[in-house]
């Protein structure tokens, strides 16, 4: 009877737990996004509120950069040790431009907020070349952290996402945006609007004022805990946010959108969708930047062979 009673007890508990975890999904028709590869995760539930081509592996750009913070931060390097600019961490991939030029020295933690917010690739370079043993150290640390967190579909070759080959899913950078989660400064550096860099030399010093190359983070409209954009051609524009929608926290993947505003207005697309469904927001028509038909410039640049031009981001 005891053992008829527990059991009974176990199952109603059991199916809290279940309708608790299925308390809400969103209905309706969810919206068209213009980005190839896309996941939506609720946090709490850990469950997938939209996914399109989650699985298919792309090259990621700067989307690079988070993991590149993570080896620096889980290697517990001094981020006030001074690193330089040289010449090793100019861009001969992509032929990308900076304003920090060789010779600029910056703390390791000025060089890491740079990467996270402005997405400086010379300041990738410099924290990667700066990690001991060398770059070959660091894109092995790299790895394995990818394969610590099941990122089984992700690979990397450098710490700036210039390259490529720099691959991974949308599935997988949801993992990736969890473990940055953990890291206090990962989010601080992701969600600052901008920052003001002093270079001293020449008759006088300089200021620089780098801003967040996200542009919701810079208008300050949405509750953003985490963020990186990406974008080198064969990648398209790309995105991971982690956000609070209503009293919901998401993460949210976008890669490979055509299309200079495309991710923004799809992370928009998103955002309204969830909050109609979540009886936050009233539905109404919701005004887009309309864009054309995409073209895979992957696919394009690798068998053409032509020079596409790239930027930062």
């Amino acid at each position: 009877m005891r053992k008829l009673v527990a059991w009974c007890v176990s199952a109603l508990f059991a199916g809290t737990l279940s309708q608790a975890a299925a308390a809400w999904e969103p209905g309706g028709t969810p919206p068209r996004l213009e980005s190839n590869s896309v996941i939506v995760v609720d946090q709490e539930q850990g469950a997938s509120l939209y996914a399109k081509n989650p699985q298919a592996v792309m090259p990621i750009a700067s989307i690079t950069k988070l993991m590149t913070a993570i080896v620096v931060m889980d290697a517990k390097l001094p981020l006030d040790e001074e690193l330089e600019i040289s010449y090793e961490d100019l861009d001969f991939i992509k032929g990308t431009r900076s304003r920090l030029g060789t010779g600029t020295v910056l703390t390791r933690g000025e060089m890491l907020k740079l990467a996270l917010m402005a997405s400086e690739n010379r300041a990738a370079s410099a924290l990667g070349r700066n990690y001991p043993g060398g770059f070959p150290a660091f894109v092995a640390a790299m790895n394995k952290k990818a394969r610590e967190l099941g990122m089984r579909d992700t690979r990397f070759v450098d710490s700036t996402g210039l390259h490529p080959e720099n691959v991974s899913t949308a599935q997988d950078l949801v993992k990736l945006v969890e473990a940055g989660l953990k890291h206090p400064l990962i989010r601080e550096f992701t969600t600052s609007e901008s920052h003001y860099v002093s270079l001293e030399g020449g008759a006088r010093n300089r200021v620089l004022t780098f801003n967040n190359s996200n542009g919701l983070v810079r208008a300050g409209t949405w509750d953003i805990g985490l963020s990186k954009t990406g974008y080198i051609s064969e990648a398209g524009r790309c995105l991971v946010m982690q956000a609070q929608i209503a009293t919901k926290p998401v993460i949210i993947v976008l890669l490979d959108s055509w299309g200079k505003l495309s991710r923004i207005a799809d992370a928009n697309r998103i955002r309204n969708w969830l909050e109609i469904e979540m009886g936050v927001r009233d539905p109404q028509p919701v005004r887009v930047r309309a864009t054309g038909p995409r073209v895979h410039k992957y696919l394009r640049s690798r068998h053409d062979g032509r020079r596409v031009h790239t930027r930062r981001m």
